[in-house]
């Protein structure tokens, strides 16, 4: 009786201090303890690291919640012999973070349709979020819309300072926006707001030269292209489509063989949180 009396005690105990994954376990642990003849010490280390490893999953699966990748996109299913010229040991020092992310440096992927920069920028963004740090995906034009849905309810700043939480945000398809001069001017707004605070993710089809398609005002151009550049990375990704050769191959090797590309392989997603629709 005393004793399911304690063990209730410090459920309720547990709660208020919230240590869900201990008030979960510690009789598992307790039991093996007991069998093993851990000292004290020990047993209290094993909780501990027990509710940080859980803290840590559940933080992970919340912030790939948060982070809208594109479902399956990740470095493993990358392939790194189709971009000879991306070094995968420089991605993965990338995914690190800690070089470049808290000094809000940039990463820029530039090359023609197909060619894998929208997968390697997500798996990037995932590898990052196992790493401790927030991202957000999003296609530009989808989030411009949002900024200037935001500005003409007079909640730009709000709706930019909110984008903050996120260590690293990723802006698919630059191109691709709406060429209007106020919903291009929002895109340079938020990439004032975060230069040199935090990093930005960018791919784009156009070569820099080409950027005045995307802000009409050639002194807007060397203004973002200038603060995009400043403390980057950049990667031109100039391989042919991999759509287009995995067409070509499907039809050389038949109906029903399995693709050999990494972007269009069938990987599955790390938690039910990563599987999330493109933005």
């Amino acid at each position: 009786m005393t004793e399911a009396i304690d063990a209730a005690r410090l459920a309720l105990i547990l709660t208020d201090l919230r240590l869900p994954a201990i008030k979960q376990g510690w009789s598992a642990f307790a039991a093996r303890a007991d069998k093993e003849g851990w000292p004290a010490a020990r047993f209290l280390a094993a909780l501990a690291e027990h509710e940080v490893a859980q803290r840590d999953r559940r933080r992970i699966e919340r912030h790939l919640g948060d982070a809208r990748l594109l479902p399956g996109k990740t470095l493993d299913a990358f392939d790194f012999d189709a971009t000879p010229m991306i070094s995968k040991a420089h991605v993965m020092a990338l995914c690190a973070g800690d070089s470049w992310i808290d000094r809000g440096a940039n990463l820029i992927l530039i090359g023609g349709p197909g060619g894998g920069k929208s997968h390697l920028a997500s798996a990037i963004g995932l590898a990052l979020i196992e790493n401790g740090w927030r991202v957000l995906f999003a296609r530009t034009s989808d989030l411009v819309q949002k900024l200037q849905v935001a500005r003409r309810e007079l909640a730009l700043e709000a709706a930019i300072a909110r984008l903050d939480r996120f260590h690293l945000l990723i802006l698919d398809d630059l191109a691709y926006i709406p060429k209007d001069q106020a919903e291009t001017s929002v895109l340079f707004e938020l990439i004032s707001a975060r230069y040199e605070r935090r990093s930005t993710l960018i791919t784009a089809n156009q070569p820099f030269g080409e950027w005045g398609k995307v802000f009409p005002d050639p002194a807007m151009t060397l203004a973002a292209v200038d603060r995009l550049v400043h403390h980057a990375t950049i990667f031109e990704m100039n391989v042919d489509s991999y759509r287009r050769r995995t067409a070509i191959h499907r039809k050389q090797q038949g109906a029903g063989r399995p693709a050999t590309f990494a972007t269009i392989k069938n990987v599955g997603p790390l938690s039910p949180s990563d599987n999330q629709t493109k933005t």
